[in-house]
C-alpha cells in the first residue's frame, strides 16, 4: 500500500508539467506589417506621440518619412487615439497625379463630429493636402472617406503633431506676424501671391462660435486647383490650419465665409515657403526673420 501511494505521487508530479502554461515569445513574420514593436494597441492606425519641437517640416520631406495607407475609392479608414498628450494631428492626403475627392472628419464620442471638411484637389501629387486638426481631450478618431470612384485611390497619413508644438504654436506665430483679418458672414476675401511663394499657410478661427468657410486656390481666371469646405464646432478650441502648395504663377487664395452675418471669422493668410533670391519676393513683416534652406526660406520662424 505504501509503495502504491509513492508511485501515485510520482505519477502526479510528473504529469503536472502538462498543465503548466509556457509563455510564447512574440515573433515578427512577413505578415507582421507594423513598424512599431508588438504591444498593447491604442487603436486602428493610432498616431504615435513624438517629442515637441518647433519647426514645421516641408510637405515633401514629410512624405519621405510618412507611412501612408491606401484608401480605395468609396472606402473609409479611421485612425483612433486615446493619448491625452496628443492635442492635435496632421492629416496628409495625396494621389499619383489624379484628382482627389475626400471627406475628413474628427469624431469625439458617439454621434459627435466637432470638425469636418470636404477636400478637392485637381492634382493630388502636385498639390497634396496638409492640415492640422485640433483634438483636445480623449477618445478622438480621424475618419477619411474617399468619395471618388474606385479608379481614384488616395494615399492618406495621420501623425501626431507633438513634434511641431501643436496647433497653438502655429496660432501664436501667425498672430505675431500680422493681425487677423475679419471676414464677415457671407463675405469674400482674396489674396494673390507672387510666383516666388512656394506654399501658403492659412489659419481660420472665431471667438468661440461655429466656423463655416470655403478655401479655394485659383490659378488663372476661374481655374480652381484646390477647394476645402470646412466646418468647426468651436473656432477657438478647434481652429483650422492648413498649408497650400502654390507652384507656378498666378496663384490666388480665396476665403469665403459661408455662414450668416452673425458668425464672423478671423483669417491669417501668409506665405509659408518662399524662393530665395527672387526679385518679386513677397515681404510680409519687417520683424520676421528668415532662415535659408537650400533655395528656400521660411516665413514662420
Amino acid at each position: 500500500m505504501k509503495f502504491f501511494t509513492l508511485a501515485l505521487v510520482a505519477a502526479l508530479g510528473g504529469s503536472a508539467s502538462a498543465f503548466t502554461t509556457t509563455p510564447q515569445n512574440s515573433v515578427n513574420t512577413a505578415l507582421f506589417s507594423s513598424q512599431y514593436e508588438a504591444g498593447l494597441a491604442t487603436g486602428v492606425g493610432s498616431p504615435v506621440p513624438e517629442e515637441r519641437g518647433g519647426e514645421m517640416a516641408l510637405t515633401k520631406d514629410v512624405w519621405e518619412t510618412l507611412s501612408p495607407i491606401k484608401v480605395q475609392g468609396g472606402s473609409l479608414r479611421t485612425w483612433s487615439f486615446t493619448t491625452p498628450s496628443i492635442d492635435s494631428v496632421q492629416v496628409h492626403l495625396k494621389t499619383e497625379g489624379r484628382p482627389l475627392n475626400a471627406n475628413v472628419e474628427l469624431w469625439q464620442g458617439p454621434d459627435n463630429t466637432p470638425q469636418k471638411m470636404a477636400v478637392y484637389l485637381e492634382d493630388g501629387n502636385l498639390r497634396p493636402f496638409r492640415a492640422v486638426i485640433a483634438s483636445p481631450g480623449s477618445q478622438n478618431s480621424i475618419a477619411i472617406r474617399n468619395t471618388a470612384s474606385m479608379e481614384y485611390p488616395i494615399a492618406a497619413g495621420v501623425e501626431a503633431d507633438i513634434k511641431d508644438g501643436g496647433i497653438e504654436n502655429f496660432t501664436d506665430k501667425l498672430s505675431k506676424m500680422a493681425t487677423p483679418r475679419t471676414v464677415q458672414g457671407g463675405a469674400v476675401f482674396t489674396m494673390p501671391f507672387a510666383p516666388s511663394v512656394a506654399s501658403v499657410q492659412v489659419l481660420l478661427k472665431t471667438d468661440g462660435r461655429p466656423l463655416n468657410a470655403r478655401i479655394e486656390l485659383l490659378q488663372g481666371p476661374n481655374n480652381v486647383k484646390q477647394v476645402m469646405e470646412v466646418y468647426t464646432e468651436d473656432g477657438t478650441e478647434r481652429p483650422f490650419f492648413a498649408i497650400l502648395e502654390t507652384p507656378g504663377t498666378g496663384n490666388v487664395v480665396r476665403i469665403v465665409n459661408t455662414a450668416t452675418v452673425e458668425f464672423p471669422l478671423g483669417c491669417n493668410l501668409e506665405p509659408f515657403l518662399v524662393e530665395e533670391g527672387s526679385d518679386d519676393m513677397f515681404i510680409v513683416s519687417e520683424e520676421q526673420g528668415t532662415e535659408s534652406s537650400s533655395k528656400f526660406f521660411f516665413l514662420d520662424k
